[in-house]
């Protein structure tokens, strides 16, 4: 999945677009070697000359184009719609799906949050979380990042202004979502948020930030909140070298995937989530470990219950697995169709939560 900080210079003046590519590059090269995440860069220096697994990064760094929006049939009565929401924080684009069995009323709501370079219909496309709604009766919103905003369709989890609660992209997003409860007569109790790479980091922002509107976060491959607040920062929080995160004093009941062989955001960052949510939840007081295989990977699953017993955080470690959705279908990208499904186990996990 990319670079999160692709688009860190926002609002760019458009120009030639290899010049903005090999300004690009520039800026990751120089900061990896800043940062002692590469060796021997130089201004200019090419994905090749790199000498860690970060090398990956700066090449998709490079890609201009982003992947084909796959296409998919509606089941009768369904609709996959394009929609605009706009606020003082600014405006974002995103695809609503209401299944046909919305008509019996709407369970719940998911907002999915892509990763770098996707787009709302291809994350549909991987993850596969159209066909649960189908079958649950949920809505899912995809929001979309604008390229205006971060030229590679990266949240900005990295900026400071991107952060908080009632600001930047949290805003937005916030923002959107009450709009969707309210169209769609949402239960608030059965509203949650989860994201791939960048969309998993922000969806961890948006459950610290609004845990009166999100009851449920799932992260696949994200960072904690407060990983980076910078570009250099950032790179480091990617490569599993990043600081302390920022202490949140409440999260809500959170699911985790993090693949053991993640090139692009080091595995670490999965210990770090589950920690984080631990310590931002309430009262949490017992553990139990497993380990299985689906699908030809193995996975070691952790779930901490609360005292009423309910799971408060799950994390699931997935070997073999890198920087793609567990159990996704190939139609969309970074979605690897081995291993235990991911949306199958966040769809169980969120709605298995009590109800406020």
């Amino acid at each position: 999945m990319t670079d999160f900080t692709a688009g860190a210079g926002r609002r760019a003046i458009h120009g030639a677009r290899a010049a903005r590519r090999d300004a690009a590059t520039d800026l990751v090269t120089r900061t990896l070697a800043r940062h002692g995440l590469a060796s021997g860069l130089g201004s200019g220096a090419s994905p090749q000359t790199l000498s860690s697994p970060l090398a990956d990064m700066v090449a998709r760094f490079q890609q201009t184009g982003r992947p084909a929006s796959p296409a998919a049939a509606l089941p009768d009565g369904a609709s996959f719609a394009e929609g605009s929401f706009t606020c003082a924080a600014g405006t974002r684009r995103y695809r609503s799906y209401v299944p046909a069995s919305a008509r019996d009323g709407v369970t719940g709501l998911v907002v999915m949050l892509h990763g770098c370079t996707q787009t709302p219909e291809d994350f549909a496309a991987g993850t596969g979380m159209n066909a649960l709604a189908e079958t649950h009766g949920f809505v899912v919103i995809y929001p979309q990042q604008s390229r205006g905003d971060n030229a590679q369709s990266c949240w900005n989890w990295f900026s400071r202004g991107d952060q908080r609660r009632d600001r930047g992209e949290p805003a937005i997003l916030a923002g959107l979502t009450r709009e969707a409860i309210a169209r769609h007569g949402v239960p608030q109790s059965r509203v949650f948020v989860a994201g791939l790479s960048a969309g998993a980091a922000m969806a961890m922002i948006l459950g610290a930030g609004y845990p009166d509107l999100f009851h449920g976060v799932g992260a696949h491959s994200g960072l904690p909140v407060g990983a980076a607040k910078d570009v250099p920062q950032a790179f480091a929080a990617m490569a599993g070298q990043g600081g302390t995160a920022d202490p949140v004093r409440t999260l809500p009941r959170t699911i985790v995937f993090h693949g053991s062989a993640d090139s692009t955001v080091h595995p670490s960052n999965g210990d770090r989530i589950e920690q984080q949510a631990l310590d931002g939840g309430a009262g949490q007081s017992l553990q139990s470990e497993d380990r299985g295989t689906a699908n030809g990977r193995a996975f070691l699953r952790r779930v901490t219950s609360d005292s009423s017993g309910a799971d408060a955080v799950e994390y699931w470690r997935i070997e073999g697995l890198g920087h793609a959705w567990s159990g996704g279908d190939a139609a969309g990208s970074y979605a690897d169709p081995q291993g235990p499904d991911a949306s199958a186990e966040m769809v169980r996990f969120f709605f298995a939560g009590p109800a406020a």
